[in-house]
């Protein structure tokens, strides 16, 4: 019997799945529960990988960022395994993530900043006639991000499984066929390559995070 080609995108019936995500933030955001000497460590590391700057109000955020990394890279390679379900082609869950980092930078840098905060809407120099225009396309991109990170995220991972789904019924019809060895070969060849993808996507979420810090004032 063909499985559901879509059945590997399917988790809402696994409550644990919907949980883990949360719990995890909340230990994440949580700088006691990590010894300092892990927290300064990490800090510099991320500061060397992603050239963030290294003082002690970042550290935190710092480690958090490292932390998703981990848990994001190690999620889409699960869900490269067999009957297995990836929450990073959840829209609800990769949402939950986008919402809570860029929240807190966008928060936290207008109670802490808000004049820095009112003047990155307006570019300086700008004809004060196009002002308010420029201010509402800022605004406008900067509300936007969470769903660029979201869908960005979901798209690329969602149809990674998809393809592979679709090989692996392919196969499953061409038993005995001359051209089952090539489509086997091809089919190891990207799950490889989906392996590095897991990486890059991982990589490229918190990358662009660590890029909406830099704006943080």
């Amino acid at each position: 019997m063909m499985s559901d080609l879509f059945s590997s995108l399917d988790g809402a019936s696994n409550l644990k799945q919907w949980l883990i995500p949360l719990v995890t933030l909340l230990l994440v955001f949580n700088s006691s529960f990590y010894p300092q000497v892990m927290v300064k460590a990490t800090s510099l590391m991320v500061t060397q990988t992603w050239n963030q700057p290294s003082n002690s109000r970042y550290q935190s955020f710092n480690l958090a960022i490292t932390i998703l990394f981990v848990y994001l890279a190690l999620n889409n390679l699960l869900g490269l395994t067999p009957y297995s379900y990836t929450l990073t082609s959840n829209l609800f869950t990769v949402m939950i993530f986008s919402l809570i980092f860029w929240g807190c930078l966008v928060i936290s840098g207008w109670i802490l900043n808000p004049t820095a905060s009112a003047a990155h809407l307006a570019p300086s120099g700008a004809p004060l006639g196009l002002q308010p225009i420029l201010v509402l396309i800022e605004t406008i991109s900067i509300l936007i991000r969470p769903l660029t990170l979201t869908v960005r995220l979901i798209a690329n991972i969602s149809a990674g499984h998809i393809v592979l789904g679709l090989m692996a019924n392919t196969l499953s019809s061409l038993v005995g066929s001359a051209t089952m060895l090539f489509l086997v070969i091809i089919s190891i060849g990207y799950t490889l390559f989906e392996f590095f993808v897991a990486f890059i996507q991982a990589y490229i979420f918190t990358l662009l995070i660590t890029l909406y810090q830099v704006e943080h004032p």
